[in-house]
């Protein structure tokens, strides 16, 4: 008993008089790479700032990531290298939808919480699970938004484009469920194998269906790579992603011919800067690098640590996991501006904020 009440809490061990050991499984090699890196850069640039202020109730923040390239057993071997090795206290911003899935029996067993995963999936918001806190919406209120906005201009000929995994699989569930919901059939269904993908063939398939518009299932480099092939075509549908596609790969391997796009949101515009996360990112990115470009993924990342941060700090010296889920449950609203998110005893989900982008000429979001 005395083993398994040691086991229990050894999520504790991460916090120490001088520090707070957070850890983290992402994809950051491979189609995915690019962009999980950005959010890890976005976390680290608040959590050196909060550092070199004097940490949280005097204590460090020491983030670990550890590369799992998108496969689930290497992310729960990550994982439990990082709870049972690392003694990390908390989980931060994983990636996945079938690796957090995964990992949530190992979260239950060590009493360890996983914040702000890199997953939309209803299935992790169905239920509250005790050691899984939200940041982002999810990828239904993601879905809503681009079908309704779909039908409202007069489209009536939508299909869906995914990559066929646990990830794409996740992403075409909702979509169904808002075409459904919106009374707005879908034309088409169309899937790549993500570990040997023939984009002719569903550039192919796409046409023949016809789509004014394509909602992507995908994100990395799948979805620029999947938008080429549909341009070699005579087809010339409306482009819809989801927010985990990212603007910066997108820009960078489509160049003009990105404009148009449209991508779902979870976060405020980086031109609002009277949204105060947005002030404080930009501030923070021209001290540590003047010349350095805003990015859409380094900011969600920074408000994932951004939260994390408000919660640890209200949380008090006295912290562990119990008393910093009590912290959050007890919160109710954190609001920076516009960006809001809320959590009880009822509902660890976090925020619902989804706007609509498109990407103008220059390669910029205009909400």
């Amino acid at each position: 008993m005395a083993l398994l009440a040691a086991a229990a809490h050894a999520g504790n061990e991460g916090v120490t008089p001088t520090e707070i050991r957070l850890g983290s499984s992402q994809v950051l090699t491979g189609p995915l790479g690019p962009q999980t890196l950005q959010y890890g850069e976005g976390a680290r640039l608040l959590f050196d700032a909060v550092n070199a202020a004097g940490g949280i109730h005097g204590r460090q923040i020491r983030f670990t990531s550890l590369d799992d390239g998108f496969d689930v057993q290497r992310a729960v071997n990550n994982t439990r290298q990082l709870i049972e090795e690392q003694k990390v206290f908390m989980l931060f911003n994983s990636s996945g939808t079938a690796h957090t899935a995964a990992v949530l029996p190992m979260l239950q067993a060590s009493q360890t919480i996983l914040f702000g995963p890199v997953t939309g999936a209803s299935s992790m918001r169905e239920r509250v699970h005790p050691y899984l806190f939200h940041v982002r919406a999810s990828y239904a209120n993601e879905a809503e938004k681009m079908v309704s906005q779909i039908k409202q201009i007069g489209v009536n000929r939508l299909a869906v484009f995914y990559q066929d995994d646990a990830f794409g699989q996740a992403l075409l569930a909702e979509v169904r469920k808002a075409s459904a919901s919106q009374n707005l059939p879908l034309v088409a269904e169309v899937k790549v194998n993500p570990a040997a993908p023939d984009f002719a063939a569903a550039a192919a398939a796409t046409a023949q269906a016809n789509p004014q518009a394509v909602i992507l299932g995908t994100a990395g480099q799948t979805f620029p790579n999947y938008v080429k092939a549909v341009l070699a075509t005579p087809s010339r549908p409306v482009f819809y992603g989801f927010s985990v596609a990212s603007l910066d790969v997108i820009k960078r391997e489509l160049g003009d011919k990105a404009r148009g796009i449209i991508l779902a949101q979870i976060m405020p515009s980086l031109r609002n800067t009277t949204v105060p996360v947005v002030s404080e990112y930009l501030s923070l990115l021209r001290t540590k690098s003047p010349d350095a470009a805003p990015s859409a993924s380094q900011f969600e990342g920074f408000v994932h640590a951004r939260l994390l941060v408000e919660g640890l700090r209200r949380t008090g010296r006295d912290l562990s996991t119990a008393s910093f889920t009590r912290t959050l449950e007890n919160a109710g609203e954190i609001a920076f501006g516009r960006f809001k998110a809320r959590y009880s005893p009822q509902s660890h989900n976090g925020s619902d904020y989804v706007e609509l982008a498109i990407i103008d000429g220059q390669g910029q979001l205009r909400y």
